[in-house]
């Protein structure tokens, strides 16, 4: 399978080839088309043109109809889109078939069921001195936004694209999708499941490419765009927000994080241990939800260290990042830090396997302590494997400790004290907090980050009310 545009049901190679670079041994794995600007034009006015056709006129049941096919035929491919995860990201296959193509199906699933099931609202309203009944009925109608342009990043590719394309098709929009340069290929398959579900041409579109001055700018700044959902750094949505500025489009954004775990010393601490490995390093850091910075009580913070140090020297089977370029940004912080004094508790360098994938973009799985809270290793995301360990000594301090970072997406916080878990959890600044867990989503509740984190909220009805215009219709009875 090769990644190719999908425009107005029919997918294309046009434009000039980029290299697709395999992550886990750095050899070029395949070629990428690079959207021109009419390209990107060719697709915008397919859209359009769906809204005014065949796909403007389905029923919420037929748009959901369609969204339970393109589920199945994820399904029946199931085993490509692991292999096109896995090949483009790196991550562990076990990753990519038991979470992201899985959650991607699931979107689709879910967000059917949910269109079809939404109910509107309805006002009898009385009017004193009017004629006949004096009364008039206020109901709610919801039309689609329109022409919606879905950026997407390269670390769940599939599953933060469908995130946002199957809300978008459930309301009625029709799609522009600009999947991550360095992840193009389960977007391409993507768009094979949607063609054979038979979507009428121009309701769900594809463009590869790059981002500043390339497909994605092309895409963003396109005056034909009625909404932009993005998923990526907070740098590229702030300059995505300055393009939209100008025609005053809509954003949804979910953007980076610093996020903070505080562990208490009530908590179970070997399961809030195995519970910071794994929100810590899963897919290597490159996950936006990862937890960089972990703030442990003082009576508990030396074992603490010690058993995170000795489970995170335990650690096999991780990936590589997902390019040269990210790893030589993380193996920057690891310098940075070393160079502040800081005690590496475990990795700070570049592993060796003897193999193919000494050729790849591999990183060590790190833990830090003993940097000061104004230290960039800190304050900036790295968006790796990579932790700062720092005690604290009561709850007032700890939350001070969280919320002081530009960022505010998602917290975790590990006690055994129900008590302490509903008073510390709404103190924190961020979209989302976990309690002795990490990662455990539920399709229906909102998701999204505060401060440089986004703008927003993406999941069940908050995806839904993002991609749909609320009318209200009053009737003189």
């Amino acid at each position: 399978m090769k990644p190719a545009h999908y425009v107005n049901g029919a997918f294309s190679t046009e434009g000039a080839a980029f290299p697709l670079v395999s992550p886990v041994d750095g050899r070029q794995v395949g070629a990428v088309p690079e959207a021109s600007r009419e390209t990107v034009d060719a697709a915008v006015n397919a859209a359009r043109s769906a809204l005014g056709g065949d796909w403007g006129r389905t029923s919420v049941e037929e748009r959901c109809a369609f969204l339970r096919r393109i589920a199945d035929g994820i399904e029946a491919r199931f085993d490509e889109f692991v292999d096109a995860e896995t090949a483009d990201t790196g991550k562990p296959r076990e990753l990519a078939a038991t979470v992201d193509i899985p959650r991607a199906v699931g979107n689709f699933r879910a967000y059917a069921d949910l269109a079809y099931g939404r109910p509107e609202r309805a006002y009898q309203t009385r009017v004193p001195g009017w004629s006949g009944s004096g009364q008039a009925l206020n109901y709610t109608v919801r039309r689609p936004l329109g022409v919606v342009a879905v950026v997407s990043p390269w670390n769940l590719p599939l599953l933060l694209l469908t995130w946002k394309v199957a809300p978008a098709l459930a309301a009625g929009n029709a799609v522009v999708a600009k999947p991550s340069e360095e992840t193009p290929s389960t977007a391409t398959l993507l768009a094979e499941v949607i063609d054979a579900a038979g979507l009428p041409p121009g309701a769900f579109n594809l463009v590869h490419g790059h981002g500043a001055g390339a497909a994605g700018e092309y895409l963003t700044s396109h005056a034909g765009i009625d909404a932009i959902a993005f998923t990526g750094a907070s740098a590229t949505g702030a300059a995505i927000m300055r393009a939209a500025a100008d025609h005053v489009t809509p954003v949804s954004f979910e953007l980076g994080g610093k996020n903070p775990a505080l562990v208490f010393a009530d908590a179970d601490l070997t399961e809030a241990v195995e519970g910071t490995v794994r929100s810590a390093f899963t897919h290597s850091g490159q996950i936006c939800l990862c937890t960089e910075r972990v703030y442990v009580q003082r009576p508990v913070f030396e074992e603490f260290v010690r058993a995170l140090g000795e489970r995170t020297r335990a650690l096999t089977g991780y990936g590589p990042m997902i390019s040269a370029e990210h790893r030589d940004k993380v193996l920057s912080y690891y310098r940075l830090a070393a160079g502040e004094g800081a005690t590496i508790v475990a990795g700070g360098g570049v592993p060796r396997f003897g193999d193919e994938r000494d050729g790849g973009f591999h990183v060590e799985p790190t833990v830090l302590t003993g940097l000061p809270e104004s230290s960039r290793v800190v304050r900036e995301e790295i968006f790796g494997p990579v932790c700062h360990v720092a005690p604290f000594d009561d709850e007032d301090e700890a939350v001070r400790l969280a919320n002081d970072s530009p960022y505010g997406l998602a917290a975790t916080v590990w006690t055994t004290d129900l008590s302490r878990a509903h008073r510390v959890a709404p103190r924190v600044e961020a979209g989302i907090v976990w309690v002795n867990c990490w990662n455990l989503r539920d399709l229906r509740t909102p998701f999204g980050g505060v401060k440089a984190s986004g703008i927003g909220r993406e999941g069940g009805e908050y995806s839904l009310d993002f991609f749909s215009e609320p009318v209200n219709v009053c009737v003189k009875i």
